[in-house]
């Protein structure tokens, strides 16, 4: 019991170690819009195959992805996982070119089984993340000294915490379901100042929102095997829409902090919700060593409600495919045990700017399973290309370097002793 107390309290000092150094987790002014750079559910394993989960079953790993697969995980395994990510994203608008480097805390989650037919899985992770701050220069051509100087900056985002359970209705037949509790707060700042007229004063509207909601996750998965080495698992979520409840202000000051004038009113009448999203999934199993899946993603974020604006947002789609290898599980060597990714994707996000659709996204992914010698646990390192097309030249591009580091503790505590 010593040596799981032990591994527990390293996988604490992971997180933790991660939570210190996370800062801002983004600083794309594409954050700007909306609820801000969405974060796609995926352990360790699936952001090395390019965000493939929903047709993913390994009894040594969480999918909180699709909460059907809850039921893979064995009778006598606790797993608890962990992930951060480490990332260094250039911009450029054709002109100029600046440079951010990020850190963030990616999900926390556990996974055991109740029965027989049911699994259950607990985490925590971000929904979406707002930062950045840049500034343009307003020139009045007419009277020059009121040109004025405007910086736009935000900060936030959302969260959410989730229990879920996975049901097998049948021998190749699961059904799941994931509940969470999400929560954050947004904060979008515009600042106008003169600074070729004194007489003027400077101006500051700020926004602040604040959302404590639900969301649900439904899943399913079908696995079918085919002789002695061939399966094939189908696996589909559903998220249903729904208005989320909120609080938000709109804060205007005139002036200084010290000196100025400042105004404070709740938007009693703010809207916001969340889109209906579907997920398909496929994942081929050979021989326990290699899976190769493909995933497909629609939500309908085109239908989605943002401070009472309904034509805010998109619809979203995201397709990946990916793979891993596992050379020879009964090896002697250690690189015979280690567990080899690849995998791609293409997304279209969410964000609208000017009444089109503000960019394209393309990714591209590599990691290692790398097995933690005298235990059944793992560490995952992933390498992540991403380039974020603008649309027109008035967008930005934004090419990012993301290193991913998780950790799966997978432990067995509960058989039974026996005295002889």
């Amino acid at each position: 019991m010593r040596e799981y107390r032990q591994t527990l309290i390293v996988l604490l000092l992971t997180i933790l170690t991660g939570v210190a150094v996370a800062q801002n987790n983004t600083n794309s002014p594409y954050t700007r819009y909306g609820y801000g750079q969405l974060a796609d559910p995926g352990s360790a394993n699936s952001k090395a195959m390019g965000g493939v989960a929903y047709g993913l079953r390994d009894k040594y790993q969480v999918n909180f992805a699709n909460p059907a697969s809850y039921t893979s995980v064995d009778s006598l395994t606790f797993i608890f996982d962990g992930g951060i990510s480490l990332q260094n994203t250039n911009f450029s608008n054709g002109t100029l070119k600046t440079n951010a480097k990020n850190s963030s805390v990616d999900y926390i989650a556990m996974q055991f089984r109740l029965a027989k037919w049911c699994g259950m899985s607990i985490g925590l992770m971000p929904f979406s993340n707002v930062g950045y701050s840049m500034s343009d220069y307003i020139e009045n051509k007419d009277y020059p000294t009121n040109s004025a100087s405007v910086t736009y900056s935000g900060e936030g985002g959302l969260h959410q915490v989730y229990v879920g359970t996975g049901f097998k209705i049948f021998k190749n037949f699961s059904l799941g379901a994931n509940i969470s509790y999400l929560w954050g707060d947004i904060t979008h700042t515009r600042s106008e100042s003169f600074p070729l007229n004194s007489a003027l004063f400077p101006l500051t509207t700020q926004t602040n929102i604040a959302i404590k909601s639900y969301k649900l996750d439904f899943g399913v998965q079908y696995t079918q095997q085919f002789g002695k080495k061939h399966e094939l698992t189908v696996g589909a979520v559903f998220s249903p829409g729904h208005d989320l409840n909120n609080e938000s202000y709109i804060l205007n000051q005139k002036g200084n902090s010290s000196t100025g004038t400042t105004t404070s009113q709740k938007d009693t009448v703010a809207t916001f919700s969340l889109p209906m999203s579907v997920g398909v999934g496929l994942a081929y199993v050979y021989d326990g060593r290699l899976t190769v899946g493909i995933d497909g993603t629609l939500q309908n974020w085109n239908k989605a409600t943002f401070m009472n604006d309904d034509a805010l947002f998109c619809k979203r789609a995201k397709f990946s495919i990916g793979g891993e290898y596992l050379p020879n599980p009964m090896g002697r060597s250690y690189l015979a045990h280690v567990k080899y990714r690849l995998g791609a994707y293409y997304s279209k996000p969410y964000y609208k700017i000017e009444g089109m659709r503000a960019a394209e996204e393309y990714g591209v992914t590599a990691g290692f399973g790398l097995p933690i010698p005298r235990t059944r646990s793992l560490l995952s390192i992933t390498a992540q290309y991403v380039h974020v097309n603008g649309k027109t030249n008035a967008f930005l591009d934004e090419n990012i370097l993301r290193l991913c580091i998780g950790v799966t503790f997978n432990e067995r505590w509960f058989f039974k002793w026996k005295v002889e």
